[in-house]
């Protein structure tokens, strides 16, 4: 039998779920829209009733926070800490500063030049204790660079506890799994769309942990005849040298996942040593659609002739 699907907008990109037992999708469905429209009135720097964006106001000193807040903040600081800052939740102005300020279906998409807002501030400037949460004054923090991870493991093993059944989430094409896969494991295309990866993309299989792809072709806009988007290099509060147009890897969890293929996209050229030294498996797709494999990611079988 194969697995029970539901599909709907959120976060401005498309949720998925599966589900191994067809009987408990509309629960699963429910869970998921549910963690997915508290995450937003968490974390929304969009929105002006979010709780992030409240403690604007209290900049400077440390507030008391949802557990909800505190558990992205702690997932954002891991990526940082474990991505040595190549991954930094500082880049809020710096994101910004380049036209992403509003949600993505309302940026435009061409205008003037902009200038960047140069280096992040720092991860290590964010302070956290226990509930109560320190952003220093002129740090605007963006989650948006682990929050989908987070929702989509956070969701996945809630799901899986809560309707006894095996699971895939995917948000936007970051993918999280829990509870025992379908037989044979769950088959994803990997492409630069997760709406539409394309007949040749290639297809792996999963049985647990994350797979997350990070790609500048989606999320992009003009501005000053200059393509950017919406990765961002901390040092330097600019898009990075273009190298790779996608990077795809596939780790323990969605979160270290995603941790990796953006850390790869703004280290550029080091990116598949850097994966291959972490043995990550990953797939980097350059500018030019050249393929690159690093870790153990399954190298594709040849097609027999004839």
């Amino acid at each position: 039998m194969q697995p029970a699907r539901a599909e709907f907008s959120a976060l401005g990109t498309t949720a998925v779920v599966l589900v191994t037992n067809a009987g408990t999708l509309a629960a699963a469905r429910d869970l998921l829209c549910a963690d997915l429209d508290a995450l937003d009135l968490a974390c929304s720097r969009f929105r002006p009733d979010s709780e992030l964006c409240r403690l604007a106001g209290v900049a400077g000193r440390p507030a008391p926070v949802s557990p909800l807040l505190r558990d992205a903040v702690v997932a954002a600081l891991w990526t940082a800490e474990a991505t040595a800052g190549l991954v930094d939740p500082t880049v809020g102005r710096a994101v910004a500063a380049l036209g992403y300020d509003r949600d993505f279906a309302a940026v435009p998409a061409a205008g003037p030049v902009v200038r960047p807002a140069g280096p992040a501030p720092g991860w290590w400037r964010v302070r956290l204790d226990g509930d109560r949460l320190l952003i220093p004054r002129g740090v605007r923090l963006d989650l948006g660079a682990s929050a989908k991870a987070f929702a989509a493991d956070r969701a996945a093993a809630a799901i899986a506890a809560r309707c006894g059944t095996g699971v895939l989430v995917s948000l936007g094409g970051d993918i999280a799994l829990a509870g025992p896969p379908p037989p044979g494991g769950w088959r994803v295309a990997v492409g630069e769309d997760h709406r539409d990866p394309g007949p040749d993309a290639p297809v792996v299989t999963l049985t647990s942990g994350g797979l997350a792809t990070s790609s500048t072709t989606c999320r992009s806009w003009i501005r000053g005849g200059r393509r950017v988007h919406h990765i961002v290099d901390p040092r330097t509060g600019d898009v990075p040298v273009p190298a790779w147009r996608t990077v795809s890897v596939a780790a323990g969890s969605c979160l270290a996942a995603n941790a990796a293929s953006t850390a790869a996209i703004v280290l550029g050229a080091q990116a598949a040593d850097w994966l291959d030294r972490r043995r990550l498996p990953a797939r980097l797709v350059g500018t030019g659609g050249e393929v690159r494999l690093a870790g153990a990611w399954p190298v594709p079988r040849p097609v027999a002739a004839g």
